[in-house]
């Protein structure tokens, strides 16, 4: 491509020869089927006889399903990978050279924007035949589904464009992934709000609004319920498809003009000044006795601006939390939770996210920076190493941390939840935090290229939330006959304890590891039932086992063998 350039052309070259490529299209489309087929026992069961239009019915809703869930997937993919491609060159210093060469701003940006986005675009693609099949079922037509996907890929490439310009702006990994994931809820909260504020029915708010694509989404597979048209045949949707390629090539432009300003200044340290005697005017740091923690709380070692992202965090819970917790209405959303609800979810996943990618970069920037391996011929033990990043970890996300539980403190105070509830939900979310942060560092050490652990950790977290609300909505859909259709959603399960094990078990596997990749699915589906049941005590009970001996199983070899998991070799002293 003339814009690309060669760095787009390598990944298209190379791409096809690799086999984990085919793996995950094909993974990606089975997991897809496998979907259908529970959504389908879950809608009608073991019954030989289907009408036309239950038939109908079904295709319409299976359609609501995966359009919203490939949204969703597709902009998590796209931002994520974007933005860990260039963050990576820059942990490497391989962006240096990068710039050295003759490569022009835009094959730079462009290439390396394309060269990301290569596989999530291809999954786009495969899933077309998907919906067409779904199509044939009924009750959705040919122009909803190629205006769902066209939404899909537009917003994809604004999603990716984002984490480009994020990546090339910031200099460290962490900064670039939860100055991402912030920036992204941020400008879905914003458009909401102004389309709000504006009113969705003025021109003005039909032009803000169409910035969303979850909002364009819902009209094209609710078109009669959202929009005044009579006829299928009146949907288009060029007005957000238009608006987010155009957002998509002004944050593509800005990134090629401020690249040689942003560029390589940020990924330079300038050595301390002398005074006239030669000493140098700026006096070493006293280090602790525990220098892994010094390291993580006294230095500047994830940025020199992480304050900014703090505070971006704090005021994006203190806008959710009071909108929500302000709302006087008794509704469920989805007929599954309340909206105050709603809003902690929401910020204990976003935090869930935030201290994961806190956890999985505080190992892969040690090995990108080959300061890892300096670590390696020191004395510092793997018990010290290990709690000592546990707790940077912890620190630097306090903040992430604590919010949602002051979120709970404020739902107890006016009597949203009783006492005994807000300590079983609070002890829970931090019983997940250490989940998270335990699986980040085990992401880490089990993969040696970085992009690959940040993807496998932070995918994790994400997929695991999204099998979560998929299997409510089935569950809410199915609470008829739930017992007649428990063996759908084994299948549901098992394929979800493949995956965990893949993951897990990939380096380093042990009977603990792949017991957990067992147990941890069929937990969280038993808690997710006892929750829809109304029970607390059986939800927090399963949470704490499951998730917490997840935790231990990742723990206990991260400490017992460090040495091997890493690939540095001990002599034991005779």
């Amino acid at each position: 491509m003339l814009l690309a350039g060669p760095i787009f052309s390598r990944e298209a070259l190379t791409v096809p020869r690799q086999l984990k490529t085919y793996l995950l299209r094909a993974g990606y489309l089975f997991a897809f089927f496998v979907l259908l087929y529970t959504a389908s026992q879950a809608t009608f069961g073991w019954q030989q006889y289907r009408s036309l239009g239950a038939t109908a019915r079904f295709g319409a809703y299976v359609f609501q399903i995966f359009a919203f869930v490939q949204l969703t997937l597709v902009i998590f993919a796209g931002l994520l990978f974007s933005a860990g491609n260039v963050a990576a060159e820059k942990d490497r210093r391989t962006i240096l050279l990068l710039l050295m060469t003759d490569l022009k701003d835009r094959e730079l940006v462009i290439g390396k924007l394309l060269a990301s986005l290569l596989n999530v675009f291809t999954l786009v693609l495969c899933s077309l035949p998907v919906f067409i099949f779904i199509r044939i079922l009924g009750g959705v037509s040919l122009s909803q589904v190629l205006w769902a996907l066209a939404i899909t890929a537009a917003s994809t490439y604004m999603a990716g464009s984002w984490g480009i310009f994020v990546a090339f702006w910031r200099e460290k990994t962490f900064q670039t992934l939860a100055v991402g994931l912030l920036g992204f809820v941020a400008f879905l909260a914003v458009v909401e709000g102004l389309t709000f504020l504006v009113g969705p029915e003025t021109t003005l708010g039909t032009w803000i609004g169409a910035l969303d694509p979850y909002r364009a989404l819902l009209t094209v597979v609710s078109p009669f319920s959202t929009t005044s048209m009579s006829r299928i045949s009146d949907l288009s949707m060029w007005q957000t498809f238009g608006e987010l390629l155009g957002l998509g090539v002004l944050l593509n432009v800005l990134t090629i003009v401020n690249l040689r300003r942003w560029n390589p200044s940020r990924t330079l340290y300038v050595a301390a000044k002398k005074d006239e005697s030669g000493e140098p005017t700026r006096k070493a740091r006293q280090v602790w006795e525990r220098p892994i923690v010094w390291r993580e709380i006294m230095t500047k070692a994830y940025g020199r601006r992480i304050f900014l992202i703090k505070l971006a965090y704090v005021l994006f819970s203190v806008l959710i939390g009071y909108s929500l917790l302000s709302a006087e209405t008794s509704s469920l959303v989805l007929g599954m939770i309340s909206w105050q609800g709603l809003g902690f979810v929401l910020l204990a996943l976003l935090s869930l996210m935030l201290v994961n990618a806190q956890a999985v970069t505080s190992i892969t920037s040690e090995r990108d920076g080959q300061t890892l391996e300096v670590l390696l011929v020191t004395e510092i033990s793997a018990r010290e190493f290990i709690y000592g990043k546990l707790l940077g970890v912890f620190y630097n996300a306090k903040e992430a941390i604590l919010l949602p539980l002051i979120y709970i403190a404020v739902m107890s105070s006016q009597g949203m939840i009783a006492p005994v509830q807000s300590f079983y939900l609070g002890f829970g979310y931090l019983m997940l935090c250490a989940f998270a942060s335990m699986l980040g560092m085990h992401s880490a050490i089990s993969f040696d290229n970085s992009r690959t652990a940040i993807a496998n950790s932070m995918g994790t977290v994400f997929f695991l939330f999204i099998g979560i609300f998929i299997c409510m909505i089935l569950i809410v859909e199915a609470r008829s006959s739930f017992a007649l259709q428990l063996p759908s959603f084994l299948i549901f399960i098992v394929g979800g304890s493949i995956g965990l094990w893949a993951s897990l078990t990939h380096k380093n596997p042990s009977p603990a590891l792949t017991l957990a990749a067992g147990v941890l699915p069929f937990g969280t589906f038993y808690a997710i039932t006892a929750f829809l049941l109304g029970e607390s005590f059986s939800v927090f009970l399963c949470v704490c086992a499951a998730y917490g001996f997840t935790a231990l199983a990742m723990l206990i070899p991260a400490i017992s063998e460090f040495d091997l998991a890493l690939g540095r070799a001990t002599i034991e002293k005779s």
